[in-house]
């Protein structure tokens, strides 16, 4: 089974070596697709991928094995710091910044699993979490997603994000609340399309989208990645004041639409 990770980044190269090796040294033994988008960066993360590709190519490590007492040497063994099974990554770059709806879209036409998701590049992933949310797709839901740890630019934890039992009620019309560290079927885009490229909020109208079809929803009480909030230094783009605030505004006008939804099924 292959599970597709689209990994869209803009001018995250401090962020973005982390963020591969935790997918690459995920628990999970299937098949891991990682799609990196280059969306239009000015920073060296073209060189920062081009590093880590090498690395997973060729870079060596070892570690202390055995005590030879004949000898007195600590007997040592090598071994490729990346393993290449069960492993892929493929770099897509826009030559100019689209933004992330299009980053995401480009990089989910391009995917090829029978699951898919997206990590931002300034995130990162706990070892369990692909094996965690497959074994829940694999029981027939189609959407699974989990808590998260808040964390600051250097990775110390600020708290524990737990998102409630999904019902449409609670995860759409009180407020959104699917978050980022997520799973689901890549059908879905075949049967809904995919992230409007005009909102900010476009995950939240997706999965929406995905919920207002018939999607089987699904929430595991377990933090599985870690989402970074940055220092007002790094507030750009999404995080940006004004961007935020329209953020916001969309977030309020998809949360009255599920409302209207609820009511015209009779939720």
């Amino acid at each position: 089974m292959t599970v597709s990770v689209v990994v869209p980044t803009h001018d995250q190269a401090p962020y973005i070596r982390p963020c591969l090796d935790s997918i690459w040294f995920q628990d999970f033994t299937g098949e891991l697709e990682i799609v990196l988008v280059n969306d239009g960066s000015t920073d060296n993360t073209a060189e920062v991928v081009e590093a880590f590709i090498k690395d997973v190519d060729s870079d060596m490590t070892s570690y202390a094995s055995c005590y030879n007492e004949d000898d007195d040497i600590i007997e040592r063994i090598c071994h490729k710091r990346y393993t290449a099974q069960g492993r892929s990554i493929e770099v897509l770059t826009n030559p100019t910044n689209k933004g992330l709806p299009h980053a995401l879209n480009i990089g989910f036409e391009a995917c090829h699993g029978k699951y898919c998701t997206y990590i931002p590049s300034d995130n990162y992933c706990y070892p369990s979490m692909f094996a965690d949310l497959v074994a829940a797709l694999e029981e027939g839901y189609d959407f699974v997603f989990s808590d998260m740890l808040i964390v600051d630019d250097p990775g110390n934890v600020i708290r524990r994000f737990s998102l409630p039992t999904y019902s449409f009620e609670r995860s759409f019309c009180d407020w959104y609340f699917c978050g980022v560290s997520k799973l689901y079927r890549r059908e879905l885009h075949d049967r809904f399309g995919y992230y409007e490229q005009d909102l900010l909020a476009h995950d939240h109208e997706l999965f929406l989208r995905f919920a207002e079809g018939g999607a089987r929803f699904w929430h595991i009480p377990k933090a599985l990645m870690a989402v970074r909030h940055h220092d007002k230094a790094r507030e750009v783009g999404i995080h940006a004041p004004a961007n935020w605030n329209r953020l916001l505004e969309e977030s309020k006008n998809l949360t009255l639409r599920a409302r209207r939804f609820a009511d015209q099924i009779g939720k």
